[in-house]
């Protein structure tokens, strides 16, 4: 029989509708013990590390429940969370484990009270993937509404339905009654064994008419690197460029990454801002990630490297 590991960390899924029709913390988990009922074949021990709602979840909770899940030898792990920050902590903690490990995150978009609540069926798909076989090898994936979404691609498209996570390419597999049915797989995250999250990342997103007034701003923070959602392939408006050019004369790590979902950065345009003059001046393009996972992916890179070289190779990993 194996052995499932399910960790609570909060989130709606652990909050309850009151009489005025908030949602809230609860004392008590309401779906304690409900891995128990659900008749999955499998040794589940339950554990509540936090009891937060997503937003106030940070990157040292994420670094905490990856040594937990490094140091565990169960077979299989589960997470409920909040669902509002949910793509990043997957994606995180995709980064910090060993991507043979069957680590699933689940979580609601209504609370189990709540009439029509999917807090349930979820947490049941959740630990019906997490047994299965199948599952292995996949790295994290999150499990919401009946579908398997990768921590690389998926995110948050809607804030009331229920099937509110989507992913640029479609999710993974999608949950039958008798488990896990998977259609594509997408090539395994390198593991970074950061033990700490401390550097100062800031992101920041491009706009029409957008100035350098924010990346000074930045710059006199001090900050340990800073990622940009460009537009299209990785282009900036010329007005910031002035700015952008002693940040990166600093020899701060600059990521430039689409605000498009579907991104690809590249050196097309050899106009001012243009992706072309951006990778002239050293700014490092990525593809593929949103601002907020590059962000999250950078500071597990300045926990193993200030090499700026070192830093492109990992970040384009």
């Amino acid at each position: 029989m194996k052995k499932i590991l399910l960790l609570h960390t909060g989130g709606t899924i652990s909050m309850a509708e009151n009489e005025e029709g908030t949602v809230g913390q609860q004392d008590d988990h309401p779906l304690a013990d409900f891995a128990s009922h659900i008749g999955a074949e499998a040794d589940i021990e339950e554990r509540v590390v936090f009891n937060l709602p997503s937003p106030h979840i940070e990157p040292d909770h994420v670094l905490k429940l990856a040594e937990i899940i490094n140091n565990s030898d169960a077979d299989g792990y589960v997470i409920t969370h909040g669902t509002d920050t949910m793509e990043e902590t997957a994606y995180l903690l995709d980064l910090l484990t060993d991507n043979q490990k069957t680590i699933i995150m689940t979580g609601a978009m209504k609370s189990s009270n709540e009439l029509g609540s999917d807090a349930a069926s979820n947490l049941a798909g959740a630990l019906m993937t997490a047994v299965s076989d199948e599952a292995n090898g996949y790295g994290v994936l999150v499990a919401m509404n009946g579908e398997l979404h990768a921590s690389r691609e998926v995110y948050k498209a809607s804030s009331i339905n229920l099937a509110a996570f989507k992913s640029i390419s479609g999710p993974v597999g999608i949950l039958t009654k008798t488990g896990p049915s998977f259609t594509h797989k997408l090539s395994p995250l390198s593991t970074i064994d950061a033990k700490t999250l401390d550097a100062d990342v800031y992101l920041i997103k491009a706009y029409e008419g957008m100035n350098g007034e924010l990346i000074d701003a930045i710059r006199s923070l001090k900050p340990d690197g800073l990622v940009i959602e460009a537009f299209g392939q990785g282009n900036l408006p010329k007005t910031c460029m002035p700015a952008l050019k002693n940040v990166l004369q600093d020899r701060l790590p600059i990521v430039i990454v689409s605000r498009s979902n579907e991104s690809i950065v590249q050196p097309t345009y050899s106009y001012e801002g243009g992706g072309s003059e951006l990778k002239s001046l050293g700014a490092i393009q990525v593809s593929g990630l949103s601002g907020q996972k590059a962000r999250l992916k950078m500071l597990a890179v300045l926990s193993k490297t200030k090499d700026l070289e070192e830093i492109k190779k990992m970040m384009q990993a």
